[in-house]
């Protein structure tokens, strides 16, 4: 590089989350039972935040709160977990992580990211029980990395610790601002558009660190909401 020349830009996080923006004209109805609502795609893929599969690591509200901290009650959540846990292995022992896994985990990941999307207020349209149909919400993840990190990997839970002490706090934030959300729509029928923004922010935080704890990638994740 020359002087004078400009430093590269940084490349991009391999993971990308990102909700179409519907902040007025909201379905006030659907946002009063949306806690309702939700309640059958919970079962299967869990809420808004980090899927935590460790009961601890849920908020003093407890695992039967319907915004609990995680998505580790949902049904494929738990599967995600398992493959995660396999995969483990594989990764430390051999380098190498089955295609298959990688596939399920992000199988539930897009159908995670269009729940977490409903269940935040961020959209009215309710999420399809599959991960490939249609919905205004944008989850993407460059593919299967052909080698891995075993250090990474075999350290994934104490590097990951950072993300989850800073993420914890900004949940709490987060859950103060959804409801502040909630009480706008039924209002107003709108839902501002900074804390609208900020929950987005929260949501791709999220999504980046729980790709990152299922070992989908190896890439540390940046501590952003953008």
């Amino acid at each position: 590089m020359t002087e004078g020349d400009a430093p590269p830009a940084p490349r991009p996080y391999p993971v990308t989350y990102d909700v179409q923006p519907h902040t007025a004209n909201r379905n006030r109805v659907t946002v009063g039972f949306r806690i309702f609502l939700a309640i059958p795609q919970a079962i299967l893929v869990g809420g808004p935040g980090i899927g935590f599969a460790f009961g601890w690591l849920a908020l003093p509200f407890g695992d039967q709160w319907w915004w609990s901290f995680g998505a580790g009650g949902g049904a494929l959540a738990g599967a995600a977990w398992a493959c995660a846990f396999i995969s483990w292995f594989a990764i430390v022992f051999t380098g190498r992580q089955p295609r298959g896994l990688w596939d399920f985990t992000r199988f539930f990941m897009r159908w995670w990211a269009n729940v977490s999307a409903y269940a935040a207020l961020l959209r009215d349209d309710y999420p399809p029980f599959a991960s490939t149909a249609d919905y205004p919400v944008t989850f993407e993840i460059e593919g299967q990395p052909e080698t891995r990190d075993r250090w990474s990997v075999g350290l994934r839970l104490i590097y990951a610790i950072p993300h989850i002490v800073v993420l914890f706090f900004v949940g709490i934030a987060w859950f103060v601002t959804a409801v502040i959300g909630w009480f706008a729509i039924l209002f107003t029928g709108s839902y501002p558009a900074g804390l609208y923004r900020f929950a987005v922010g929260y949501l791709r935080w999220s999504a980046r660190v729980q790709a990152y704890m299922l070992l989908m990638r190896d890439e540390y994740p940046p501590f952003s909401l953008s």
